[in-house]
């Protein structure tokens, strides 16, 4: 049993933002209150059949005052690397990652060896999640091996547990399997999401073609690349009427076509990266490998385009695409290193310093779009603070500030640009299914 009290709880789903307390018992929240004391705590004690408690007759007290109460963060875009390349992240480091970053659901990408393109790797991946602290969900794959050839059985992975369909890391390039992709997505009311890249126009990828391209002296990857796919995608959602979601938007161009098709009515959503409304091109200069990502940090113009697509509601939610990848790897030149970063710890912090205290998001849209509208997309029961509802919750302080060592990250991999920066806004308790998974020191 936990009791919190005295936070500021903010609810997007209900609108409601005030000090209340909340009352955990098992892994439901069983009450809301103005106050409720240990002794009131007690009482549900004996009420006998109403809630499984699991023989825990101890209230642990959270004294929550100053600080923000809000439904655990939802990520829908993490690469934990598991199975086949678990030495650069597995699920149970990436959970406790997840849990650090005061994220209780999260949702795996399916690029993983073997590919989440069978029954019996999704299942590997969804038992494995279920022994961690935190809720895992995955996608399984668009098509067998990525190889963009032909389709999976989605009425056979959706019955086995997965909660949409993505090749995310490799574009779909050929668009009659965007279409029938798109088609059986439907039928099953499932949201299919779009790495949008066109290789065909790509040189070096992970570094914008610019100023950053200019500076080392490479081809780099073009804004057309992601304007385009996503312009196609666009138009299939509209043929279709498939819920689609495109990824790790980059361009400010990207976020006006999106804007345009939710005007027009189209089941079209949007992802936005830490990274991406963080930092510009001048980072990739400035760090090396270890700001090159897929699609790459781009200019100034397309940073504010994210944060205003985010504070408009063009962007749906903030994901992480969180990339792990060893020390060794990222060690090399910039064409030869991998692309992508870490983003479970550092993404609450991001959004607190570029979105919130810059004045561009509230605090109940910016939890909206960490935790509500990411659930609601895909399905999950999540995203929201509700008597009767799962007791999953994060507690952070805004102000606090801390400085992001590499000695601290509680994932496997280190592979950031934001490595002994001073952070402002910190998690301090994480609760998954009535219990702390995740306390600070």
């Amino acid at each position: 049993m936990i009791l919190i009290k005295n936070g500021r709880v903010v609810d997007p789903a209900s609108g409601f933002d005030g000090k209340k307390d909340i009352l955990i018992i098992g892994d439901k929240i069983v009450d809301i209150a103005e106050d409720i004391s240990k002794e009131d705590a007690e009482k549900y004690l004996n009420k006998s059949g109403e809630i499984n408690i699991n023989g825990d007759e101890k209230v642990s007290i959270i004294d929550a005052e100053g600080k923000i109460v809000a439904p655990g963060f939802v990520d829908v875009h993490v690469h934990f690397r598991d199975p086949g390349f678990t030495d650069k992240e597995d699920i149970y480091t990436g959970a406790k990652a997840s849990a650090k970053g005061g994220f209780t659901s999260v949702v795996m990408m399916a690029n993983t060896k073997p590919t989440i393109d069978s029954v019996e790797t999704l299942k590997y991946v969804l038992d494995k999640g279920a022994e961690t602290d935190i809720n895992v969900y995955a996608c399984a794959n668009v098509t067998y091996g990525m190889k963009g050839e032909k389709v999976t059985d989605f009425e056979a992975l959706a019955k086995a547990g997965a909660v949409g369909f993505t090749d995310d890391g490799i574009p779909l390039v050929r668009e009659e399997i965007v279409l029938e992709a798109m088609k059986k997505s439907k039928e099953l009311d499932m949201p299919l999401s779009f790495h949008e890249e066109d290789p065909s126009v790509i040189s070096n990828n992970g570094i914008n073609r610019g100023k950053a391209s200019e500076y080392f002296g490479i081809g780099g990857s073009p804004r057309d690349a992601e304007i385009n796919m996503i312009s196609r995608d666009i138009e299939l959602a509209k043929k279709t009427g498939a819920i689609i979601d495109i990824q790790h938007i980059s361009t400010k161009e990207g976020v006006e076509l999106v804007r345009q098709a939710k005007a027009a009515g189209l089941k079209v959503h949007a992802e936005a990266t830490p990274h991406h409304f963080s930092l510009t091109e001048e980072a990739a200069i400035k760090h090396g490998t270890l700001a090159k990502m897929n699609p790459p940090l781009r200019e100034e113009a397309d940073r504010l385009a994210i944060a205003e697509g985010l504070a408009d509601g063009t962007i749906d939610m903030i994901a992480t695409d969180h990339a792990p990848h060893t020390a060794e790897e990222k060690s090399r030149e910039i064409t030869k290193a991998p692309s992508g970063i870490i983003g479970l710890e550092t993404s609450l912090s991001l959004s607190v310093m570029n979105l919130l205290n810059t004045g561009k998001m509230k605090l109940i849209d910016l939890m909206a779009v960490m935790s509500t509208n990411p659930a609601k997309l895909y399905k999950l029961d999540a995203g929201y603070l509700k008597k009767g509802g799962p007791a999953d919750i994060v507690i952070f302080d805004l102000s606090e500030k801390y400085v992001y060592r590499k000695e601290d990250i509680a994932s496997k991999a280190c592979n950031s640009p934001f490595i002994d920066e001073e952070m402002t806004g910190k998690v301090l308790y994480t609760v998954c299914k009535g219990k702390i998974c995740y306390k600070a020191e």
